[in-house]
Formats: structure tokens, sequence, C-alpha cells
């Protein structure tokens, strides 16, 4: 997938701000946005479009690199839109350049899916972001599977991960952010072919 400028992509990770989110499952964006970020060797610093970034370089040093800017909106997930549009228009990055990671409760805890544009399925991150700039985004979808019996969606997605999926949380997280890395590097279809399991 060659640039067609020098300028950066976005990744942003979504979640919810602050300690007592941390673990729950609708926060599973800003834990692969995390690894990536470690994976570069950078810390996530404040920045005034509301979210936290790190700025640096996916994939092979030289020509399969890309310039990335990773992202953690600090509004609510709801409010996601906001700081990831006000981002786009700092760093100049059309929405083709967008990557979103986030929760999706219609596939099985773990399996991926990697897409570009489609409809927000009810999740309200993606419903914020697709209203602010449009829906045609990359979508990084990480399956947490669905509630328990009559468990209310919300109520599911602000909980913890269980005990038994926190045994393979880090493997699937680990994956998560390899997709994120074949996107930039070999484009949609070699993601999808890899991590649409």
């Amino acid at each position: 997938m060659s640039e067609t400028s020098t300028g950066p992509w976005i990744i942003a990770g979504l979640g919810n701000p602050g300690p007592e989110y941390a673990d729950n499952r609708h926060n599973v964006g800003f834990m692969v946005a995390e690894l990536l970020a470690s994976r570069m060797g950078g810390t996530f610093k404040a920045h005034k479009a509301r979210a936290q970034v790190v700025e640096g370089r996916i994939g092979t040093p030289g020509v399969d690199s890309r310039r990335v800017v990773l992202a953690k909106p600090l509004s609510f997930m709801n409010l996601s839109g906001g700081p990831v549009s006000s981002l786009a228009d700092f760093y100049k990055v059309p929405v083709e350049r967008i990557v979103v990671v986030h929760d999706e409760l219609d596939i099985p805890y773990g399996a991926l899916r990697v897409k570009r544009g489609g409809g927000d399925n009810g999740h309200n991150g993606l419903k914020s972001i697709t209203k602010s700039l449009g829906p045609d985004y990359f979508r990084v979808r990480f399956g947490v599977g669905r509630p328990p019996g009559r468990m209310p969606v919300a109520d599911f997605v602000l909980r913890d991960f269980s005990g038994t999926e926190r045994k393979e949380l880090d493997y699937f997280v680990d994956r998560a952010a390899d997709a994120v890395e074949t996107l930039l590097t070999d484009g949609l279809e070699r993601a999808q072919t890899t991590y649409n399991s």
C-alpha cells in the first residue's frame, strides 16, 4: 500500500479514559494501541485534540515503514469522533489513512476482522467517528463475543475480561497489533487473508 504522500496514518484505539475502565472489554482498542506504542519505543503524551498520542514509524525501516500517529481519544467512547477528527485536521490525514481498532460483539472472542468502511453495528464509538469523518476509514474489529444470557450489552462491554479470557488476551492483542502493521505495510487484502479468521 503506497503512501499517496509522505503524510502519516492515524491509528486510533478506542476505549474509555480512566483506570476504572482500563481492563474492560470496551477498552481493547486502547490495549492494542499501547502494545503498538511499546513496539515503536514511544510513550503516549497529551495532545490538544483531547487525545493521547505517540508519533513514530511502523514496519521495516526504509521502504516499508509508515509514519503513524497512534491515538487514544480522551473523551468517552460515544464521543470518540471529536478527538479523531481533530487529529485528522491537525496532522492533515485523509479518511483513507485512518485505522480504528475497536471491540466487536458480533464475532467470537479473540477473532479479528479487518475491513474498510461499513456501518457502525450499534457501536457508539464508530457511530461518533462516522458522524465526524464519514464511514470510509479502516477498522480492525476485535471480537469480544456476545453477553451471556440476558446481560445488557452495556454491562458486558464495561466489564473486565474474565479470568479464562485473560489467559489468551495478550496473544490476541499481539495478533491485533500485527494485523494493524500488516494493513499499513502490505495492504487490506493481505491483512484480510492473514487475519480474518
